[in-house]
């Protein structure tokens, strides 16, 4: 993928994160980051799983390493590969005992997200999907001490999900998916 193709995925991310996460305030977290250049969206050239585990291992270490003030959050994006719901799934698995093997699994928290998400046991066709969809496949890097502090500024967090899921299935799913396809057909162009 050229430097051109990947700025461009980059911006579909950012498109993304300001039509549907923003906008509809799918996270009350994400609004003061978008245009803060502590949030890091970095687009992953790997093509196989073997440098897909070490461009995970290498933004883990860059995060980690990195103070807030440089690097807030980050999204790891992944164009090229685990296209597939399922393979993506199997990755993320690898990528949460990562996490844990290295005991950074009490600092950093991943945040899951791609373009065929669907929550297990929900109907294949709710609108709740579309809260964890994003353009391309990625994984979100969270740091849990900012996590922790933005959740004792909410009331109620633990109901984030589920106002997500009535404010989705509120809009109809057709809605959404009309919303979805339009931010997709622009991705295209």
């Amino acid at each position: 993928m050229s430097v051109v193709a990947f700025s461009l995925v980059e911006q579909h991310i950012r498109t993304w994160l300001q039509s549907f996460i923003v906008e509809l305030n799918l996270c009350p977290f994400a609004r003061p980051l978008i245009a803060d250049p502590a949030l890091r969206i970095h687009v992953c050239e790997a093509n196989n799983l073997e440098q897909l585990h070490h461009a995970f291992l290498s933004e883990l270490d860059l995060v980690q390493q990195s103070s807030e003030g440089e690097i807030a959050t980050s999204l790891l994006v992944m164009p090229n590969i685990l296209q597939r719901f399922e393979d993506y799934l199997e990755f993320l698995g690898d990528a949460e005992a990562m996490l844990e093997e290295l005991g950074l699994d009490h600092m950093i928290q991943l945040a899951s997200f791609h373009p065929q998400y669907l929550f297990d046991g929900e109907d294949k066709d709710s609108a709740s999907h579309f809260s964890n969809r994003s353009p391309y496949p990625l994984i979100h890097f969270l740091r849990e001490e900012m996590v922790t502090a933005a959740l004792d500024n909410v009331d109620m967090p633990q109901q984030i999900p589920e106002r997500n899921i009535a404010l989705l299935e509120g809009m109809g799913r057709e809605t959404v998916a009309a919303r979805w396809a339009a931010l997709t057909a622009d991705e295209q162009k």
